[in-house]
């Protein structure tokens, strides 16, 4: 019986090895671009008083800050810690970013006016609506960087 062998197999090897490095450096990247994407635009369509809840939109590898609302985290186990990203808004300064972003409900005060009726306010979306926008282009572009990765490790 002959022996056969497959010619190359030691270097299909090395690059199926430098395939997820690979990948996850263009996965970083371009999650990075799409969240700074959506950041720009929930800039753009937050209401600003004062400017602190436009200042505290932003986006981190990792938790959020203290006081803030989460877009969402994006995270996957096999990846490990350093892939999960997160959207938000809110800081200690801008605490009321999920009362704009979602409204309020009518309610009797309490305290300095209590008795008095609160009719609530409007919700002015702007957080959401920018992750929505920008939810076909984060999943494109990620699968963008898995091919460019697949592509890149290839031609070494």
């Amino acid at each position: 019986m002959a022996r056969s062998s497959i010619v190359g197999l030691a270097k299909l090897h090395r690059k199926i090895a430098k395939l997820p490095e690979q990948a996850r450096t263009d996965i970083r990247a371009a999650m990075e671009k799409v969240a700074e994407q959506i950041v720009d635009l929930a800039r753009s369509l937050v209401p600003t008083v004062s400017g602190d809840l436009r200042d505290s939109i932003g986006w981190t590898w990792g938790r959020p800050p203290r006081g803030s609302i989460s877009l969402g985290t994006v995270a996957r186990a096999k990846l490990g810690a350093s892939m999960t990203i997160t959207i938000y808004a809110g800081n200690d300064e801008a605490f009321y970013a999920r009362w704009v972003e979602f409204g309020t409900a009518a309610h009797v005060n309490g305290g300095l006016f209590a008795g008095t009726r609160n009719p609530g306010t409007q919700a002015r979306p702007f957080f959401y609506p920018a992750f929505r926008a920008h939810r076909r282009i984060a999943r494109r572009e990620v699968r963008k960087a898995i091919r460019s990765a697949a592509r890149k490790v290839a031609k070494q």
